[in-house]
């Protein structure tokens, strides 16, 4: 298991919706492209969703929502790997950005070693357009078209 996380200024709810909504993916993972049958009619991930991820703009990558805990954390299989996706707030404000990835056995240490370096990209650029919403929100906590 390896688990990589960012800390931004962004409240929770913020961090969420980028998270949870698969059309925010592409404004902060710079491999995913789109997705389709993740989510709900809503458009938040959906548990028991089956669906795909689109890498590079062409790959479609078969996934699974396997689990929601709303506002908090979801996780999704891609083959053998399971990535829990998860937002925890911060006491100082703020929260942190966290994904766990875990896969059986000898899988493990190459998930670790050739995607890892990607997921803690992701936590990085996902923290920054968090603070890129709170920046432009003068700090204040608001509804911005980034991110309605």
């Amino acid at each position: 298991m390896s688990r990589h996380a960012a800390h931004t200024a962004a409240p929770p709810d913020v961090v969420w919706r980028l998270l949870a909504r698969p059309e925010h993916w592409p404004d902060w993972s710079p491999h995913v492209r789109g997705a389709w049958g993740l989510a709900g009619p809503d458009g938040w991930v959906r548990e028991g969703a089956r669906g795909a991820a689109r890498l590079l703009g062409v790959v479609p990558v078969p996934a699974r929502i396997t689990a929601v805990e709303e506002g908090r954390s979801w996780t999704w299989r891609v083959g053998v790997v399971d990535m829990e996706h998860r937002v925890e707030r911060d006491p100082g404000g703020g929260c942190t950005v966290a994904v766990t990835l875990s896969a059986p056995g000898a899988v493990q240490a190459v998930v670790a070693a050739a995607y890892a370096p990607v997921v803690a990209l992701m936590m990085r650029n996902l923290a920054r357009v968090g603070d890129d919403v709170v920046a432009a929100r003068g700090g204040q906590p608001k509804k911005t078209s980034a991110v309605a």
